[in-house]
């Protein structure tokens, strides 16, 4: 294989969240040439640097990294290729890396970034909950009133809800969605491309007596699909949106904007709006 070429810069590299066959060739090109590669453990991504036979200097970058890490590394991607890498999968994504990005983007040093393994999306893609919409919240916090204030704050978003999460502390989490989320299908996805792969779904109390009795190792991305239809908006509330908008607004203005807000059909609200117009008085 032919080492390209870089340019000065940084260079956000994707690695593989368990099967090494995952790592994408144009990766293994860009560590082969760059200069130096930032990464949260050495001895972690040393051994996929021995896999690949590369020989790099490493520089440690991790969440606990200080301002004069990320200065070192500010100054030596102005002159050479410095790549970013995370212990597995993609960079920033619940891992370092988001600070020297913005800064690296704010003094106008290249940057660029390699698609490649993600476990939320490889767990969104098994899980067969709806994924036209989805919001990633990270890790849950580990106290109890501060994971169900988190659920509780995102139980009304219209979306599939994705969390990454460990074996200990797993059933914990499953119980504050038994809690905030009930009636919801969860899924919990677990060593994601490797050879004890799995994906359960069910609701979060079959999947607390599952994990209760089978304890998981490991990190683990943990799926609760969205809420069910949303109740139909009530007749007296609408008419009094309508009402306040036809105040300002030209009736096709005011149905489309209370459209907006309920959902309901443009059309039928515009009637409505012109029969209050014409109403005497």
């Amino acid at each position: 294989m032919d080492t390209p070429l870089l340019e000065p810069g940084l260079y956000i590299v994707a690695t593989p969240i368990g099967n090494l066959g995952d790592l994408t060739r144009r990766a293994v090109e860009i560590l082969s040439a760059c200069a130096v590669i930032a990464c949260e453990d050495t001895r972690v991504t040393g051994k996929l640097l021995n896999h690949l036979g590369i020989k790099k200097p490493m520089r440690r970058y991790d969440d606990h990294a200080g301002e004069d890490a990320r200065e070192r590394l500010l100054a030596e991607m102005v002159q050479n290729p410095v790549v970013l890498v995370s212990d597995a999968g993609t960079p920033l994504i619940s891992d370092p890396g988001y600070r020297l990005v913005c800064e690296a983007r704010a003094r106008g040093i290249m940057v660029t970034s390699l698609p490649g393994p993600c476990a939320l999306v490889v767990a969104l893609t098994l899980a067969g909950l709806p994924t036209d919409r989805f919001m990633f919240g990270g890790f849950l916090p580990s106290k109890d009133k501060a994971r169900g204030d988190v659920l509780g704050e995102l139980a009304a978003v219209r979306a599939t809800l994705v969390f990454y999460e460990t074996g200990p502390r797993l059933v914990d989490s499953l119980e504050a969605m038994a809690r905030v989320l009930p009636g919801r299908e969860i899924a919990v996805a677990r060593e994601l491309t490797k050879l004890h792969e799995e994906c359960r779904t069910g609701t979060a109390e079959e999947l607390i007596a599952h994990y209760t009795a089978h304890p998981p190792r490991g990190e683990i991305v943990l799926l609760a699909g969205p809420p069910g239809d949303a109740p139909a908006p009530d007749a007296a509330d609408v008419e009094v949106q309508l009402r306040a908008a036809l105040a300002d607004m030209a009736p096709s203005q005011a149905a489309g904007m209370v459209a907006k807000a309920t959902g309901l059909d443009r059309k039928t609200l515009y009637a409505r709006a012109m029969e209050i117009r014409h109403e005497p008085g």
